[in-house]
């Protein structure tokens, strides 16, 4: 769509050159003599731009800026002032106008001023579009579940994003560690300011210290001009260390000082830097067990765990596996173009069955498996790959390791769970369907932590 432009002169001549200039240039174009006329024509056609100039009849510039900035503050103006009238223009200018020309009008500089603006307001734009869809992504609504577990995670989360408050969160790989974090600053005041990441296991010390706190040119082998570091790039906004388990005792103490006084020094350099940045971390690390060992400081654990966040495993929210097996089939369906519309009970039971040792990730990469390798409408026992049956009630395959109590229980709580799957969740039903009587079979599930 083309870019409408509101010209704002009394002198007619002017008015009408400077209009014919921006209609050759591809604008769309409205006309006004003075600042109550604008006023009239922004209400009606709200224009991306508006140039106006400052000494007229009745409703001058100054008093038609003091209005926009009042009531359309998203639209850039540009004042446009005689000579003698610079320090006009100045006081614009302070009161939110974008730039100034003067006259006599040189319209090669005014159409390039003008597109300079229009695209900054075009990234503007674009960027509180990307932010509201990030927003959307990372609302608390988008994290699937309905056990308990998850209904407490998030109730905490919700509350952890209303604050500014250090956060470490814990969990397995695959369960979502980064969601949550994405969660909590998209959800909290610092939305709109940046959000930095670093995977902490992926980086040497030395390259992990560089990207962290930057590097003066000169500062080792290879450093050929200064790098801004990601605690610099975070600044107002939020920094994730993922993996922050597996840092050296170096970089550990390097990081408790950033987090007591908010200042570093870039790699090589002295100048002291001030931050002001939200940490959130997240670790698979079991930090109590490193610290006895004297791989974690303690002191920098109760910086980092302010606030603890436990995301649990996939196998201790079994019953949120249906939901997210659903989620993940709508979403391989829109990527590669196929129609699943269901899956059956039985399919089911063993997917929820499974133990799920990379958690949320390996069910979703199971399931794109799943949608790209089946022409089918509905995915059954055959559709399934081998490693789910495998592990499943299904195949009568227990798991021996804990004894044979254990494994009977285990496989006790299977044949429950594909019970209940096949009789709807019905708690009498499924009773029947056992064989065994309601106050046993309440016991059961008790026992076994069926809800």
């Amino acid at each position: 769509m083309k870019t409408r432009i509101l010209v704002v002169e009394d002198e007619h001549d002017t008015l009408e050159l400077m209009a014919e200039v921006f209609l050759n240039k591809g604008y769309r174009v409205d006309k006004a003599s003075n600042g109550i006329e604008a006023l009239r024509s922004v209400k009606v056609n709200e224009p991306d731009i508006i140039l106006t100039d400052i000494l007229m009849p009745g409703m001058d510039g100054m008093e038609l800026l003091r209005n926009l900035a009042k009531d359309y503050p998203h639209i850039p103006v540009i004042m446009i002032t005689a000579y003698g009238t610079i320090d006009n223009a100045v006081e614009a200018m302070k009161l939110g106008a974008k730039d100034y020309i003067t006259k006599p009008l040189r319209f090669e500089e005014l159409t390039s001023k003008v597109e300079r603006i229009t695209q900054l307001s075009s990234l503007i734009k674009e960027n509180e579009f990307l932010l509201n869809k990030l927003q959307q992504k990372y609302d608390f609504t988008n994290i699937i579940g309905k056990t308990s577990k998850i209904k407490d995670l998030l109730e905490l989360v919700r509350d952890v994003a209303a604050t500014n408050a250090t956060a470490l969160i814990r969990g397995e790989s695959g369960t979502g560690k980064e969601l949550i974090a994405n969660a909590i600053h998209y959800n909290s005041s610092r939305m709109k300011r940046p959000f930095i990441k670093i995977n902490c296991a992926v980086l040497a010390e030395s390259l992990l210290e560089s990207e962290l706190f930057g590097h003066v040119k000169g500062a080792f082998t290879g450093a050929i001009k200064d790098k801004v570091g990601r605690f610099e790039l975070a600044n107002g906004g939020t920094l994730f260390l993922d993996e922050i388990g597996d840092i050296s005792l170096k970089m550990q103490s390097q990081l408790l000082r950033v987090l007591q006084q908010g200042e570093f020094e870039r790699v090589g350099g002295t100048e002291t830097l001030r931050v002001d940045v939200r940490i959130i971390a997240a670790t698979n690390k079991n930090l109590e067990e490193a610290m006895e060992r004297g791989e974690f400081r303690q002191d920098l654990f109760y910086r980092l765990n302010v606030i603890p966040i436990t995301v649990p495993p996939l196998r201790e929210r079994r019953e949120d596996i249906q939901y997210l097996v659903s989620h993940f089939i709508e979403k391989f369906n829109k990527i590669y173009g196929k129609n699943i519309r269901e899956i059956t009970p039985k399919a089911m039971a063993i997917l929820k069955n499974y133990d799920y040792p990379g958690n949320i990730r390996e069910l979703e990469n199971l399931i794109e498996r799943i949608v790209v390798l089946n022409r089918v409408d509905v995915i059954d026992l055959e559709n399934l790959p081998s490693i789910v049956p495998a592990s499943s009630a299904e195949n009568g395959n227990v798991n021996l390791d804990g004894g044979l109590t254990q494994a009977v229980e285990e496989y006790e709580r299977k044949l429950i769970l594909m019970a209940l799957e096949e009789n709807g969740y019905n708690k009498v039903q499924t009773a029947k369907a056992l064989k065994i009587n309601r106050s046993t079979f309440n016991s059961k599930l008790k026992k076994y932590s069926i809800n």
